[in-house]
């Protein structure tokens, strides 16, 4: 479904037990083929599916704004990072891959790193080519198969980067594409697959983990946040300004790693205020198709309304609307670009992660309070702290429970760092040399030139 004008794009048929487990039995034929090849050479193809999308970007950039309402001048630049995590994984995967020796007792000791086999990957909608990718990239290079559920909002996307993955020549089976809802996801968990990736709800996460924890399979989660944007009273108002509309207003507003509570400084709070609410108001809301527009709709009409609720649940308990706070009227699924104050930790939009425009600012009086209320949730994702001395706002930084943190910048998945959070925000890691070694056997390994129990006596 369009989310611009609420329109039926196409409907697809969902993936029976049986396909996924054709799908999943391809890919283990294919992990057989695929992981005797070397990393040098996995990287080749790495590098052909790179290509491939820098050479399509502008085609599946409309397909991604078609399909869940990412304005086009930022899905296309979601392609094109697809394309620099492939090169980056071609280039520095074999490195990863090599294996560390140690001493000990042995003639030779080293930790070897294997592919697990076929890992089943369950992705979101809101950024339906680098979700997927940032999983797939190292997974493949540590010499994995895969087997991809997109989001049943976004399954041409998914199938798109089916067609690229097999235009390079890898073997095929090596990536697999399944369509379907959470039903489907649970078939892939009990079929023949070694290990899961997951990026999502809560809820759903949980779901995920009990699943495979049954089958004793191993789980990676990332499922979201409430990350904290930090002003202190030293910042640079005019960047912190700028990283707060950015920071938020991304995708929508659609993102875990969006800015979603923000805490200010007391003594900067109304001139940091009225920056932030001059450049949102600024914001054009439109067609996502059109390169002007710089907010487009939410996904779907239950988001919508998930959003307002959270919204106006928080101006009854006593918020502030400075901005926006309603939905547009018009065709869609739009709401106003929306800035609130005077909110407290039990409200909704403190409380619950927001997914949309909407951004919640509170004052705090010093460093330590803003720690305080930046750890005070569920969540532990990312953090941005703004401060001109930057080893002050280092110090802050260090004491938020979060897995990630920027200063100076808003939080941004990056394929050389690792990516993921902690308490409700998942488990594990994606991207980076950490990312790959999730989907590895890490295998110990001693070799005795002459084995020490020769001359063991033994009664």
């Amino acid at each position: 479904m369009n989310p611009a004008n609420g329109k039926v794009i196409r409907r697809f048929r969902a993936a029976t037990r049986t396909d996924v487990e054709k799908s999943v039995e391809k890919a283990r034929k294919a992990f057989e083929k695929w992981r005797e090849i070397a990393p040098s050479k996995r990287a080749e193809f790495l590098d052909r599916a790179a290509k491939m999308l820098r050479s399509q970007k502008d085609k599946l950039g409309r397909i991604i704004t078609l399909e869940m309402g990412k304005t086009i001048k930022e899905s296309v630049p979601e392609v094109t990072k697809c394309a620099w995590g492939l090169e980056y994984f071609a280039e520095n995967g074999p490195r990863f891959l090599n294996p560390e020796t140690l001493k000990t007792d042995a003639t030779d000791s080293y930790v070897a790193f294997e592919p697990l086999g076929v890992i089943a990957s369950i992705m979101p909608w809101n950024f339906p080519l680098w979700q997927c990718v940032r999983f797939a990239a190292p997974a493949l290079m540590a010499g994995n198969a895969a087997v991809f559920k997109p989001s049943s909002v976004t399954p041409q996307s998914g199938l798109a980067l089916q067609e690229v993955f097999d235009s390079t020549g890898i073997p095929p089976g090596t990536f697999n594409v399944v369509l379907g809802s959470s039903e489907v996801a649970s078939y892939m968990i009990e079929a023949n697959t070694a290990a899961v990736s997951f990026t999502g709800s809560v809820p759903a996460g949980r779901d995920v983990a009990e699943q495979a924890s049954r089958q004793l399979k191993k789980s990676v989660l990332e499922l979201g946040g409430s990350d904290p944007f930090i002003v202190l009273d030293d910042a640079d108002l005019e960047a912190a300004s700028t990283g707060a509309v950015a920071g938020r207003f991304i995708n929508n507003g659609q993102s875990c790693i969006c800015a979603k509570r923000f805490f200010v400084a007391k003594a900067v709070a109304d001139e940091f205020l009225d920056r932030f609410i001059a450049k949102t108001r600024s914001l054009k809301v439109g067609d996502p198709m059109s390169p002007e527009t710089d907010i487009g709709p939410v996904v779907r009409d239950d988001a919508l309304k998930t959003l307002d609720r959270q919204v106006k649940s928080s101006v009854k308990m006593g918020a502030k609307v400075e901005l926006g706070g309603e939905r547009l009227k018009r065709r869609g699924f739009y709401y106003a670009p929306t800035i609130l104050t005077g909110v407290e930790p039990s409200m909704p939009v403190m409380k619950e992660e927001t997914f949309g425009p909407a951004a919640p600012v509170a004052t705090v009086k010093d460093d330590d309070d803003a720690v305080r209320h930046a750890n005070m949730s569920d969540f532990g994702l990312g953090c941005s702290v703004w401060g001109r001395d930057i080893r002050r706002a280092e110090k802050v930084a260090r004491q938020i429970t979060t897995g990630m943190v920027t200063v100076n910048n808003i939080v941004v998945s990056d394929p050389r760092m690792p990516f993921g959070g902690v308490k409700k925000s998942g488990i594990g890691r994606e991207l980076s040399r950490y990312g790959m070694l999730e989907f590895t056997n890490i295998k110990s390994i001693r070799l005795f030139e002459k084995s020490p129990l020769a001359y063991v006596h033994v009664e």
